[in-house]
This record gives structure tokens, sequence and C-alpha cells, in this order.
């Protein structure tokens, strides 16, 4: 997931996803200095870390935002956050000692 959102293209295109509706990739590509092709390359990384899905409507696959990854991340790092700050505050009770 940090792969995939370590691209500023693919920060990007979540960030439009965002919004709460599908987008074709023609409305994604819209105003980019990229090609559908490349944007479709973007989206498909976006897809396999499972932050989009896609279905197709007519002739047109549309895009959507899947926010339950990130939201199980965070909750992940707020774990390892909290562990690391015990960890450190004992390690300040042992030095101060």
């Amino acid at each position: 997931m940090f792969a995939a959102l370590g691209d500023v293209t693919r920060l990007e295109l979540v960030s439009q996803l965002c919004d709460g509706r599908s987008h074709s990739i023609a409305q994604l590509a819209h105003g980019r200095p990229l090609t559908r092709q490349a944007i479709t390359k973007h989206l498909r990384v976006l897809e396999n870390a499972g932050l989009v899905k896609s279905y197709r409507e007519g002739r047109e696959s549309r895009f959507e935002f899947v926010a339950e990854p990130l939201d199980e991340l965070r909750a992940y790092m707020d774990r390892v956050s909290g562990q690391w700050d015990a960890a450190l505050s004992r390690l300040q009770s042992f030095v101060e000692d």
C-alpha cells in the first residue's frame, strides 16, 4: 500500500476519487499531461493495493475509492505507535533512574 501511495500521480488520483463518486478513465485523465493508458496503469496499481475498485458500465470502466484498507492501515499504525511510545517511555524511566 505504501508503494502504491508513494507516487504523486496515484495520490492525486486517490484524492480525486475520494469524492464518493465513480469516475471513468476519461474523467480521471482530463486536464492531466498523462495518456489514458498511463492513468489506467496507475489505477491498476491502486486496485492491486485494494484502494480502488473498478467495474464495467457499458463500454467504459469506472473506478471508485475504497477506504477500508486505509482505515485498517491507520489502526495498525496507531497500534504500533502506541507500542513504540510505551517502549520509549520505559527506556526513559530506566535511563533516568
